[in-house]
């Protein structure tokens, strides 16, 4: 009877996994392959050739170009800003350190319309500087300069947060031995420092470039999605699927899971380097 008992209990916990696992490929079925298959079907069920004469628009090509700079311009600039928190947090001891790591994770917690609300109502016209900017011919809300604000702040807190724990986790050893044998802090940094981070800092930069490409919410809202002029590439894609141009829209839709794509691929690689060095 024990062994009876025994073999049952046995069986139904080998459902369990089972039925666990049945649950979670549901799930992503529902709300992440089923989408994704029909975004490229719904791109190529015309055939390839429209979907390629989709992408040669002019409208397409801004969109692309216009999303393209606006991730050149915010990985450098949110690699310093990165950087630079990551070496103060992590070396230093400081009143308000906490505030500043909380600062830093402040674009996880906000909506992205709310970040595009905020920049507003500091840069609009109404705003706390907007009528100073306008009246000195500098403008920056519904222009590329607001969607640059929008797209560095809400892709900000990567870098920071990928190095950050690399940077605790080596310790200040070697920095400590270079500046000893008379390294100046450039140096430390540069040939110390920065090779030691080199995968962490990678990571970031990474997810850094997919949210730039992607942000959809708080450039939405500064930009005022003027065609050819202030559309990024997911603005297209909602604009030309509101105009029933749902062509266009798929095949801008599957350039971008493209890149999503590339980025998970990129993301696998390095976690696997950095499995490599821990090991080492």
């Amino acid at each position: 009877m024990k062994n009876n008992a025994l073999g049952k209990e046995n069986r139904q916990k080998s459902w369990v996994p089972l039925v666990l696992i049945g649950i979670a490929l549901a799930y992503l079925g529902l709300i992440l392959y089923i989408p994704a298959i029909n975004v490229f079907y719904q791109a190529f069920n015309t055939g390839v050739a429209p979907f390629f004469h989709n992408l040669t628009q002019f409208d397409f090509l801004h969109a692309a170009w216009l999303t393209l700079i606006l991730a050149l311009i915010c990985i450098p600039v949110n690699a310093a800003f990165g950087l630079c928190a990551a070496w103060a947090i992590a070396r230093h001891r400081f009143p308000g350190r906490t505030l500043l790591l909380s600062i830093i994770d402040l674009p996880f917690s906000i909506s992205p319309v709310v970040v595009g609300l905020m920049i507003v109502l500091v840069y609009g016209r109404q705003g706390w500087i907007g009528n100073w900017l306008v009246e000195h011919g500098m403008r920056i809300i519904f222009s590329f300069p607001g969607m640059a604000i929008a797209t560095a702040f809400v892709s900000m807190p990567f870098v920071a947060r990928e190095v950050i724990p690399v940077m605790e986790e080596l310790g200040s050893d070697q920095e400590e031995a270079a500046k000893t044998l008379g390294a100046n802090n450039w140096q430390i940094f540069l040939r110390v420092t920065l090779p030691n981070v080199r995968w962490g800092l990678l990571y970031g930069l990474i997810l850094t470039n997919a949210r730039a490409m992607g942000e959809f919410g708080a450039v939405s809202v500064v930009s005022g999605n003027i065609i050819g002029k202030t559309q990024s590439l997911p603005l297209f894609v909602e604009d030309t699927y509101k105009q029933y141009e749902t062509a266009a829209a798929y095949s801008a839709a599957v350039i971008l899971a493209l890149l999503a794509v590339v980025t998970l691929v990129l993301k696998e690689i390095l976690e696997r380097k950095t499995r490599i060095q821990e090991v080492e």
